[in-house]
């Protein structure tokens, strides 16, 4: 494990600190479970109770927090100041280094300056692969994929023909990028599919959690906005259209043709029917089925989601429904 200064640490946030600063620093941890040698950090005001008890060599920390420490590091945003010193010291894991013997590559892939590619990995004919771009071990890229500069594509991840990743995205273990869409014309009684010729095209900036699955368009483009973050076990359908820096959190589902603004926050097991528009900056609370288009910067909730305000009323109403035929029952005993 790599060691650096804190006194490095300290310039590198542009903090302010007060104490000893000459000490060697091997990782960022917990309040509850750093040591010495560790550096901390207060974001949520709930574990300002563990400052005391800490043995961090020094905590980041907000600065107008009360009190004084020589421990503190004072910085505007602990919790993002503790993500960049972990991104510049700390972050580094085992990764492929160079082209595999073991891997399959099509001679007419296009492989940028130090692409790395793991062993059993298939890539197809006319692939194109950005500089500096790791491909972990049994990825499967097909024909006519494109991966930006700087992308990590991590083991059993499958990416189909025609599909574009853009620069520096993070694609986890089990991602699938371009399978058909969910498109079946009903007739004569039985399900005919409908060929799903479009693409997926994600953005720069794009991190796509472990298990999740984005469709092919059937016509046209299945597009994620650029800086966007979805999480583990999310189901993105064909055509759907999702805007810049959105948050999609664990197995939220949006069928398709439906279309997101940037800055939409999607909590866990968020359903979103198909063909709707949800606004820029829109929130839609964990569980809530959504199946009418929500407004800029509306937050909404249950199912099916309705705007927060009413949802609160609706349930301090049922409440007191309840407390009053409570009552009621009480009496007749």
């Amino acid at each position: 494990m790599s060691e650096v200064s804190l006194r490095e640490i300290v310039a590198f946030i542009g903090g302010t600190f007060s104490g000893k600063d000459d000490v060697a620093i091997a990782g960022v941890a917990p309040l509850s479970e750093a040591t010495e040698r560790h550096i901390s950090f207060l974001a949520n005001p709930k574990y300002a109770s563990q400052l005391a008890f800490s043995r961090a060599a020094a905590i980041l920390v907000s600065n107008d927090l009360a009190g004084e420490s020589e421990r503190w590091i004072r910085v505007a945003d602990p919790y993002f100041a503790m993500a960049t010193i972990v991104s510049r010291w700390f972050a580094e894991r085992p990764a492929p280094r160079g082209i595999s013997a073991l891997a399959s590559i099509s001679e007419t892939a296009k492989l940028g300056a130090n692409v790395s590619v793991g062993p059993f990995t298939s890539i197809g004919d006319d692939v194109v692969i950005g500089d500096y771009a790791i491909i972990y071990p049994n990825v499967t890229i097909e024909a006519g994929a494109r991966i930006g500069e700087k992308t990590i594509v991590y083991p059993q991840v499958s990416i189909y023909y025609g599909s574009i990743v853009g620069r520096r995205c993070i694609l986890h273990s089990g991602v699938v990028v371009g399978a058909d869409g969910y498109g079946f014309a009903t007739h004569g009684g039985r399900h005919h599919k409908i060929p799903q010729v479009g693409i997926v095209r994600i953005e720069d900036d794009v991190e796509i959690g472990a298990g999740t699955t984005i469709d092919r368009a059937a016509l046209g483009e299945t597009v994620i906005g650029e800086g966007t973050k979805i999480d583990n076990l999310v189901q993105i359908g064909h055509n759907v259209k999702v805007g810049k820096h959105c948050l999609l959190v664990s197995q939220v589902g949006i069928a398709g043709s439906t279309e997101l603004g940037d800055y939409v926050v999607a909590a866990g097991q968020v359903g979103v029917a198909g063909h709707l528009k949800i606004g820029k900056g829109a929130q839609l609370a964990a569980k809530s089925a959504v199946l009418d288009d929500v407004a800029d910067g509306v937050k909404v909730m249950g199912n099916p989601a309705i705007p927060f305000r009413d949802f609160a009323r609706r349930e301090v109403a049922l409440k007191r429904m309840t407390r009053r035929g409570t009552g009621r029952e009480d009496q007749k005993k």
